[in-house]
């Protein structure tokens, strides 16, 4: 097993000032790891918030290439965590090898997709609008524009992605490459691994010189307020229940300077099954339909939450082949134990409402999670009942019958925002419904066609948002190369001299990168107008 310390990171040195002290479990067996972890004190907080501080204007003046550098770095160090890594991981987790060495790999592939963002430069979004002095009535002044780093960014990692949405993931790929330090929060559920990715980071910024307070982390329950209220953070990258989203949404808009938080919380991603499709392919969609609810213990965001069919025989045929399969599936163990706990709360509600039949699944007792499947009235959508608004975190599903097109056009118009919308369709299908993708654009971020919403490619064209309540702020995504968008902001430069503009502004153009002049795109050096 490994060494680990257990203290807390802050501007390139350990740290372990206070006299809490957090335990690592085994989640199969509940044993307690030989792994001791130090709660950030007040002191430590603010001291981690200092130091993201102070690193920011040295980091975010470092070229592209130098930060694409680090993240490249990052990515390698990630690569170098060996099997007994994977070892680690898999017991704080109960998530199986080929999973984590997977998610190894989507890890360090994000750090260098965020790399290669960087030395393209379009994130910089440079445009140039040259000076006009013979413009008449009035001259026009030289006005440039390009984006910057807002600041020091709070990371709070995620229980269900220990690699690809924690220490080095998403969010902390995508600040650190917009020039912002990160104070990284990590999750109680996974600390040890945390600390081994930690290391991971340090270690590639001392190899590439990267500024101390660059990155910094800290243990601790309750000390995730006192770091989004600090006047140093600028932004908040959150993955995780809609309750603690919630929660530091309403802590940052009541700051003093109210600031952005990326939430990405709460989504039960409807699946429309369609009559050609089910009339042809049936008991092939039930098959894979079930392994997506069920993969991986159904502790997907995307997970499919709610499956919606039009009334009729073929349906209700689907319905017994599905429910025949969700019965065959196995038991599995959660994350931890207080996933589990909220799973069993979640089904015992759908049980106890009205509307609502169980179809298939063993009761929900022990330590294993047992797959469950429900069928509602949609009658209850309609009403606006929130219980089948709420993602259950686990291998649950409902299917939703409806009378005709109409009464679907309704239960969509009916849903709250989403992650992911699927059409399980035939070409047949496609030309009858074509009037469900504008409501279905409306509901999510990410449209499926013929697949199945568990498993998201990290690449520019992703999108891994939606509206409210999938996450915070529609406009961004948590997954792929624009979720470097959430930790930027534009600066504009009126009639500067060239040689204090940012380089991605300067006449010669020495990054080499497209810029919009004067209304038409160009790589080329220029002169002034």
């Amino acid at each position: 097993m490994p060494n680990l310390l257990g203290y807390n990171y802050i501007a390139g040195a350990r740290s372990a000032a206070g006299s809490v002290v957090l335990q690592s479990f085994d989640a199969r067996t509940g044993e307690a790891l030989p792994y001791r972890f130090t709660q950030a004190t007040p002191a430590e907080v603010e001291a981690a918030a200092q130091a993201a501080e102070a690193a920011f204007v040295t980091y975010r003046s470092l070229s592209p290439e130098r930060r694409a550098a680090f993240l490249d770095a990052i990515a390698e160090e990630i690569d170098l965590l060996d099997d007994t890594f994977v070892a680690l991981v898999c017991r704080e987790t109960a998530l199986p090898e080929v999973r984590i060495k997977g998610e190894r790999a989507r890890t360090s592939g994000q750090m260098r997709l965020f790399a290669q963002v960087l030395r393209r430069g379009d994130w910089l979004g440079a445009r140039i609008d040259r000076a006009q002095p013979e413009r008449q009535p009035l001259p026009r002044v030289d006005l440039r524009q390009c984006r910057i780093g807002v600041g020091p960014v709070a990371v709070f990692g995620a229980s269900n992605f220990p690699l690809a949405f924690s220490t080095a993931g998403g969010d902390t790929a995508a600040a650190l490459a917009a020039g912002c330090p990160v104070v990284f929060k990590a999750h109680s559920g996974h600390m040890a691994t945390a600390e081994m990715v930690a290391d991971a980071i340090v270690r590639a910024a001392q190899r590439t010189g990267m500024p101390n307070g660059t990155f910094n982390m800290i243990y601790g329950g309750g000390v995730g307020e006192q770091l989004v209220k600090h006047p140093a953070i600028q932004a908040v990258g959150f993955t995780g229940s809609l309750k603690g989203g919630r929660a530091l949404c309403d802590m940052a808009a009541a700051r003093a300077q109210p600031i952005p938080v990326f939430a990405e919380m709460s989504s039960i991603n409807p699946v429309l099954l369609l009559p050609a499709a089910l009339e042809q392919r049936g008991d092939a969609i039930a098959t894979e339909l079930t392994a997506s609810v069920v993969q991986g213990c159904g502790q997907f965001c995307t997970n499919p939450g709610l499956i919606i069919g039009l009334r009729g025989p073929v349906f209700s045929h689907f319905v017994e082949q599905f429910a025949a399969r969700m019965a065959d599936q196995p038991a599995q163990t959660m994350l931890n134990a207080g996933t589990l706990q909220s799973y069993a709360k979640g089904v015992a509600a759908l049980q106890a409402q009205a509307g609502i039949r169980h179809l298939a699944g063993s009761p929900q007792q022990g330590q294993q999670a047992q797959p469950q499947l429900f069928q509602a009235d949609a009658e209850l959508l309609l009403a606006g009942n929130e219980l089948l608004q709420e993602e259950v975190f686990g291998p649950c599903t409902i299917v939703v019958e409806v009378a005709d097109e109409h009464a679907l056009l309704q239960v969509l118009r009916a849903l709250h925002g989403q992650l992911t919308a699927t059409l399980i369709a035939e070409p047949g299908d496609l030309s009858r419904f074509a009037m469900l993708v504008p409501e279905l654009e409306r509901k999510a971020g990410r449209l499926l066609l013929n697949g199945y919403p568990t498993g998201v490619e990290v690449c520019d064209a992703m999108v891994h948002g939606g509206p409210y309540p999938a996450t915070s702020d529609a406009r961004g995504t948590s997954v792929g190369s624009l979720a470097i968008d959430r930790f930027l902001r534009p600066v504009c430069y009126q009639n500067y001299p060239d040689a204090w503009l940012p380089d991605a502004l300067k006449d010669a153009n020495p990054l080499g990168i497209e810029r919009l002049v004067d209304g038409a795109w160009s790589r080329a050096g220029l002169t002034r107008g």
